[in-house]
């Protein structure tokens, strides 16, 4: 790796200071949002530069694979079904891909860059503490209520490689515990801004935050409930409530209990 700011990993340009790649056997990312703030606030968009045909062509099966797997999950993502979709040979995919693991892993990867994309980049630019923490969560519920008919990959393959260890599973778990780091950082940002209580569990909070998705999940394409999406915001905002800090609720309340009376009403009641 060279001195440059920038590291190129599959035909991308990617910033140092929102990816690094270590090897521990299998390729793994670790500490995608593990960066300073004003590295975050700086940080431009992952983007491809000119693509050749063959680059062009990966791209194109990376975003039918993403399809597949968020409808049948990551391991009903097969090269035989893949290469009739994209009416290809089963070596012309293969020759984009040295394995299906291979495959699958990139699938997780383009699925994480386009949530960065969705939510995570978008949400930075909230003004910091409370305001960043709720659109965080506004966002991540636009995202789920669309994937309520596609699937969601953190979900499905939480599911699928719970117990199932290897490299996928590495790629999973660490891009989902990126994103709760995320959270938990904004959180932290919130009782150093003075939002939210100074003894609130920042764990505790990032876990009741995720349980609220999970159960939208659930509820919403699983169950197909209706108003599930407007039953996690309800339980997003009680749970803002119920950690908000003191001195901001008493100054909320003073001002919403201040009335300008009218000189004359007041003369008359005195």
């Amino acid at each position: 790796m060279n001195n440059s700011t920038t590291v190129r990993i599959k035909n991308l340009e990617l910033p140092l200071e929102i990816i690094r790649v270590k090897k521990e056997g299998a390729a793994r990312i670790d500490g995608i949002f593990h960066r300073q703030a004003a590295m975050i606030e700086s940080s431009s968009a992952i983007r491809p530069k000119f693509m050749r045909k063959g680059e062009l062509t990966r791209v194109a099966i990376l975003d039918v694979a993403l399809e597949l797997a968020s409808r049948d999950g990551l391991e009903g993502l097969t090269i035989g079904l893949l290469a009739e979709k994209m009416k290809m040979s089963k070596s012309g995919v293969f020759a984009h891909f040295g394995s299906r693991e291979d495959l699958q892993i990139e699938v997780v990867r383009l699925y994480h860059h386009r949530f960065e994309q969705e939510v995570f980049y978008p949400s930075i630019k909230e003004a910091r503490g409370l305001p960043r923490l709720q659109g965080m969560f506004a966002r991540w519920v636009k995202l789920v209520s669309v994937e309520i008919a596609l699937g969601c990959i953190y979900i499905s393959g939480a599911v699928e490689y719970d117990d199932r260890p290897g490299a996928i599973r590495d790629h999973l778990v660490a891009m989902v515990q990126a994103w709760r780091d995320a959270l938990q950082r904004c959180i932290s940002q919130a009782i150093e801004m003075g939002h939210l209580r100074s003894d609130l569990h920042v764990e505790q909070m990032v876990y009741e935050t995720y349980g609220l998705i999970l159960a939208l999940h659930h509820d919403a394409r699983f169950l197909r409930i209706p108003g599930s999406v407007e039953r996690a915001q309800a339980g997003f905002e009680r749970l803002i409530e119920s950690y908000r800090s003191t001195e901001l609720t008493q100054n909320a309340t003073a001002k919403a209990g201040r009335v300008n009376i009218p000189k004359k009403a007041a003369n008359s009641a005195a």
